[in-house]
């Protein structure tokens, strides 16, 4: 029986031994972790640094983290690239590996068109027979989708077809596909949790923060979904001042790292480089205050 795609999903982030190998063991205890804080299911995506991991690295991180959960929540899977064909391959790969569902993210280095990225999505739906999750993470990297675009294929592929809204104004352009579509599309915020209460009353299934903030975040779906809408706007206020330091993908993945180290969860906050942005001795004591403040909204 298919699993529910909804809920509290954090994208995990993928832990590297010094020589930036991946570090399966650290990752089997982040998993467990993430379950452990109320996450409903696991996402690899773009801050498990898919973007720097080589197609066969893809394929084997896919494989064991599908295995690791197994039947504790649901697996989704990113599977965008920069062409149709190495997304279709790693698109079916993914559902034999057992996930749930699948995400994508355009191409980033091609300014393709409409009926280019129609086909792309069209292709890695037609290829498999589970979810996709239409990611447009222009907030991060590339350009805006249109709406128009991402109705006509929830048309096409109807209860199939899901979508991570990332493209500022994210609450304006939510209205937007929920409009388009009657009110149909099944939507996760995916801003880190930034977005949350805000976007909650529209009807979203879930959300997908970071890996690092995941026990706050889980808490903050469970105070809107019993309307106590006073303990949701605590969390809030504080998790939107956290999350607002992180302006870009580089960003999240230095921010993200150093909490979970702080959380006793990773050895270390080791990142693929070249990387854009690095988090000094100065902005981790704003993270590990604000860090705190956000705690403390958690527990009072």
């Amino acid at each position: 029986m298919a699993r529910e795609i909804a809920g509290v999903l954090p994208v995990f982030q993928t832990p590297f031994h010094s020589d930036e190998s991946i570090d399966f063991a650290t990752l089997d205890r982040e998993i467990d972790w993430l379950f452990g804080n109320g996450a409903d299911g696991v996402v690899m995506a773009m801050v498990s640094e898919t973007l720097r991991l080589s197609t066969d690295e893809r394929r084997k991180l896919a494989t064991h983290v599908c295995k690791t959960v197994g039947d504790r929540g649901v697996t989704v899977i990113s599977v965008g690239s920069e062409s149709t064909h190495t997304s279709v391959a790693l698109a079916r790969d993914a559902e034999a590996g057992g996930a749930d569902a699948l995400m994508a993210i355009p191409p980033v280095a091609t300014a393709a068109t409409e009926y280019e990225l129609a086909g792309y999505f069209e292709q890695i739906l037609k290829a498999t027979s589970i979810p996709l999750i239409v990611q447009d993470a222009s907030g991060y990297v590339g350009r805006p989708m249109r709406i128009s675009l991402q109705a006509a294929l929830l048309d096409q592929f109807p209860n199939r077809v899901l979508f991570k809204p990332e493209a500022e104004p994210v609450i304006g352009r939510l209205r937007e596909l929920l409009r388009e579509t009657d009110g149909e599309a099944k939507v996760f915020e995916g801003s880190g949790g930034m977005h949350l209460r805000e976007a909650f009353p529209h009807g979203i299934v879930g959300t997908m923060p970071g890996a690092d903030l995941t026990p706050a975040v889980s808490q903050l779906w469970a105070a809107l979904q019993a309307a106590d809408f006073d303990r949701a706007d605590r969390i809030s206020n504080a998790l939107m001042k956290l999350v607002s330091l992180q302006t870009s993908l580089d960003a999240y993945l230095a921010v993200e790292k150093h909490l979970l180290c702080r959380q006793g969860v990773f050895r270390n906050s080791v990142i693929r480089g070249p990387v854009a942005f690095h988090l000094d001795d100065e902005l981790k004591t704003t993270v590990d205050g604000l860090f705190d403040d956000l705690c403390n909204a958690v527990t009072s």
